[in-house]
C-alpha cells in the first residue's frame, strides 16, 4: 500500500441519478452502502472444491480462502493465475476507467463471482463485500452445518468517498495486546476503515519503545492497578507495586505494520505532547517547568473540568517549552518514531495543555520576553512550532489535535478537529489538511443510550448523531479535507468486550458517513442494515451495543407546573412499555402514548421497548429523584 493516504473527491455527478433513485435491498444489508448496486435474477451457490483464481495478491485470495473455509469447512483452493475457462471466484486486476482509485465492480451470477479493480486495495475491498453477502453464519469462527451456502445474484460499483477513512484506538489509558491490536484491524477492514490511529502515549502510560530513551518503557509503561470508577482512583503510594501497562517493541511495532499492510491499512503513530505528558515527565522529571517527583497516573483526578468550557490541573503534567532538553529528548523521540512507521503523518497531540503551572515558571516568562510571545497561546504555538521542525527534519508531516490553531498554527501542520467542526474548518480555510474527527459525532466512547442504563462515561453521541456526520462542511474547498475518523478513547473501556460494545455500531455509522456518497445514506435503511449486523455479531460472537432500542428520557412540566416525563426512541415503530409500580414491564403492560404523570407515591419508571411482540431494549428502571433533577425541555 503507498504511504500516501491521498484524498479522494469524487463528484456526485460521476454516479447516474438513477442509481440513487432505485431503493437499495436491506435484504443484502452492506455496510458502507455502495454506489451502485442492481440484483440479478438467481444465487451464486459456493461449491465445497471451489477455488479462488487470481492475477493480484496472493494474500488477498488467501484471506478470502480462510474467511470462507472456517465456517464453511470447505477446502478452497487459491491459483496466482486466471484461467480462461473462469474461476468459482475470480479476483482480476484490471484497467478500467471506470472504477476509482480503491474502488472494484463486484459480478455475481449463478456460476461464478468475479470482483475487478485497478489496484489491490479496490480487490480487497471488494472481498469484504462479498464476505457481507453470504449469510451471517459466514463469521462464524467454527464450523457451521449448512446445507448450501448461497450468494445472491448481484451486480455491484463501488468506490469511497474519501481517501482518510480512520479509527483511533487509544493504547495507553488501557492497555490492548498486539494481538488485540490486530483483532481490532481485522474488525475495521470489514467495514472498509484503511487508517489505524494509535495514541501511544499519555499520562497513564508511555506504550512504545524509544531505544535512546529507555526510562520511558522502563518506568511510563507500568502503573499501579485500579478497577472501578475512573477518576475516583486513590492515587497510588510511591512504594506501591507499577504493575499494570505494556508497551510495544521494534518488532511489534514491525509486527502490526506487516500485518496492516496486508489489510490496506496505514498505522499512525501519536506522540501526545506538550500536556498529557505525565508518563514521560515521571520517566525524566527534568523535563517539566516544574520540578519534583512525579509518578504515572494510575486514573486519579487531577485535571478537571467545571463545565464552563474551561478546565485545569492540579499537577503539572506537562513538558517545559522553554526547556531546550525538551527539544533535544522529542528529537530522539521522533528520530525512532519515524524510523519506525512509514506513513508520511506523525501526530503531536497538542490538545488540552493546561498552562497554569507556564504562567508561575520563570524560565516561561524569559521565554515570552526573548521570543516576544504575548499570551500562553503563543507560548504553546512557540513549542508546537518547534516540534513540527524537529518532525519534518525527519521527512514527515505533523498532524495534531485543533488546539495547534491556538497562537498561530505551523507551517506544513495539518489539523484533526475534535472540538466540533470549527477548528476544522479554519484550518481548511488557511489552507491547511484537515481530518474531521468532531466529539459531536464521531466520540465513540461516550454514551449512546441514556446514562441510567450505560457503562459510565461523560457525555453523549447517539447512533443517530453518528450517522448525520459528514466530513465536508458547507463552505469548505474539498481539497483540504482528507477524510474522517471515529476516536475510541479507552479511560474507561477496561476489555476488548467494552471496546466492541462502545465502537458498534457506532462504527457502522462512521464508515459510511467516510466511504458512501451522500445522497445514498438514509437513516431507516441503516437501521435495517444495522439489524442484519446484528445477527452476523451474534454469530461471530462479538459483542455490540442494543442502546438505539431504549427509551429517550426527557423532563416536561404541565400547565401546573407538575413533572411529566416523556418517552421517545431513535428507531421508528417500536411500543414502550412501562410500568410505575416497582414491577418489570412486559408486552402485556401499558404502552407509552403520551407524557407520563408520575404518581404521588411511585419512586421508579420502569420500561423495556418491544418490537412485533418481542424485546428488543433493555429493562430500564429510571429514578423518578433522577428526572426531577434533569433539565426540563419544554
Amino acid at each position: 500500500m503507498k504511504h500516501r493516504i491521498a484524498l479522494l473527491v469524487l463528484s456526485v455527478l460521476v454516479v447516474a441519478g438513477s442509481v440513487y433513485a432505485q431503493s437499495f435491498d436491506t435484504t443484502l444489508a452492506l455496510i458502507p452502502q455502495p454506489v451502485s448496486l442492481v440484483r440479478g435474477q438467481g444465487v451464486f451457490t459456493l461449491p465445497a472444491n471451489a477455488v479462488i483464481e487470481t492475477n493480484g495478491p496472493q494474500t488477498i485470495a488467501r484471506m478470502l480462502a480462510v474467511r470462507l473455509s472456517r465456517s464453511t469447512g470447505y477446502n478452497i483452493e487459491v491459483k496466482d493465475k486466471l484461467s480462461i475457462s473462469g474461476a468459482t471466484i475470480r479476483l482480476e486486476i484490471a484497467t478500467d476507467k471506470s472504477i476509482s482509485k480503491e474502488g472494484y465492480r463486484l459480478t455475481v451470477t449463478g456460476g461464478t463471482v468475479k470482483i475487478v479493480s485497478n489496484d489491490p486495495a479496490g480487490l480487497f475491498y471488494g472481498t469484504q463485500t462479498l464476505v457481507q453477502l453470504f449469510p451471517a453464519a459466514i463469521e462464524n469462527f467454527s464450523k457451521v452445518k449448512k446445507d448450501r451456502w448461497t450468494v445472491p445474484a448481484v451486480t455491484i460499483t463501488d468506490y469511497p468517498r474519501f481517501g482518510w477513512r480512520g479509527l483511533m484506538l487509544d493504547v495507553v489509558r488501557h492497555w490492548f495486546t498486539k494481538q488485540q491490536v490486530k483483532d481490532f484491524i481485522d474488525e475495521m477492514v470489514q467495514y472498509k476503515y484503511n487508517l489505524l490511529h494509535l495514541h501511544l502515549t499519555d499520562d497513564q502510560g508511555w506504550r512504545i519503545e524509544i531505544k535512546s530513551l529507555p526510562m520511558l518503557t522502563q518506568t511510563g509503561a507500568w502503573r499501579a492497578e485500579r478497577v472501578g470508577r475512573w477518576g475516583d482512583f486513590t492515587k497510588p503510594t510511591p512504594d506501591e507495586p507499577k504493575t499494570y501497562g505494556g508497551f510495544y517493541t521494534h518488532e511489534d511495532i514491525r509486527e502490526l505494520l506487516a500485518y496492516a499492510k496486508e489489510r490496506y491499512v496505514t498505522i499512525m503513530p501519536e506522540i501526545d505532547v506538550p500536556g498529557h505528558s505525565l508518563a514521560a515527565v515521571a520517566s525524566y522529571p527534568e523535563l517539566t517547568c516544574t520540578p519534583g517527583t512525579y509518578q504515572v497516573n494510575a486514573g486519579e483526578r487531577f485535571m478537571h473540568w467545571p463545565g464552563d468550557g474551561t478546565f485545569y490541573g492540579t499537577l503539572d503534567n506537562t513538558l517545559c517549552p522553554a526547556n531546550e532538553k525538551v527539544y533535544a529528548f522529542l528529537d530522539k523521540v521522533f528520530t525512532e518514531i519515524a524510523q519506525l512507521f512509514p506513513f508520511e503523518y506523525i501526530h503531536m497531540g497538542g490538545d488540552e495543555c493546561y498552562k497554569g503551572f507556564w504562567e508561575k515558571s520563570e524560565a516561561v516568562k524569559d521565554l515570552m520576553k526573548r521570543e516576544k510571545l504575548k499570551d500562553m497561546h503563543e507560548v504553546q504555538s512557540y513549542f508546537v512550532k518547534r516540534v513540527e521542525k524537529i518532525i519534518s527534519s525527519k521527512g514527515k508531516k505533523m498532524m495534531g489535535w485543533d488546539e495547534i490553531l491556538d497562537g498561530g498554527i505551523a507551517p506544513g501542520a495539518s489539523v484533526m478537529s475534535w472540538q466540533g467542526m470549527k477548528g476544522g474548518i479554519e484550518a481548511a480555510k488557511l489552507n491547511h489538511q484537515v481530518v474531521m474527527s468532531p466529539n459531536t459525532h464521531t466520540y465513540v466512547d461516550l454514551y449512546q443510550g441514556d446514562p441510567i442504563a450505560e457503562p459510565v462515561t461523560y457525555s453523549m453521541v447517539r447512533l443517530s448523531q453518528t450517522y448525520k456526520f459528514d466530513p465536508l462542511p458547507p463552505g469548505v474547498d474539498p481539497k483540504y479535507i482528507l477524510g474522517g475518523q471515529g476516536n475510541l478513547w479507552s479511560e474507561r473501556l477496561n476489555t476488548v468486550r467494552h471496546l466492541q460494545y462502545m465502537l458498534w455500531p457506532r462504527g457502522f455509522a462512521v464508515s459510511e458517513s467516510v466511504w458512501s456518497q451522500p445522497a445514498a445514506k438514509d437513516w431507516n435503511n441503516f437501521v435495517g442494515r444495522v439489524e442484519k449486523h446484528f445477527v452476523r455479531y451474534d454469530s461471530a460472537g462479538k459483542n455490540y451495543s442494543r442502546s438505539m432500542y431504549d427509551p429517550i428520557f426527557t423532563a416536561k412540566k404541565d400547565a401546573a407546573g407538575n413533572l411529566l416525563i416523556a418517552l421517545s426512541t431513535e428507531v421508528d415503530g417500536l411500543a414502550i412499555h412501562y410500568t410505575f409500580d416497582e414491577f418489570f414491564p412486559d408486552k402485556f403492560f401499558p404502552v407509552y402514548k403520551q407524557p407520563l404523570s408520575i404518581p404521588k407515591e411511585a419512586a421508579n419508571l420502569r420500561v423495556i421497548t418491544y418490537r412485533d411482540g418481542l424485546p428488543v431494549g433493555k429493562m430500564i428502571t429510571m429514578p423518578i429523584a433522577e428526572m426531577r433533577k434533569r433539565k426540563v425541555v419544554n
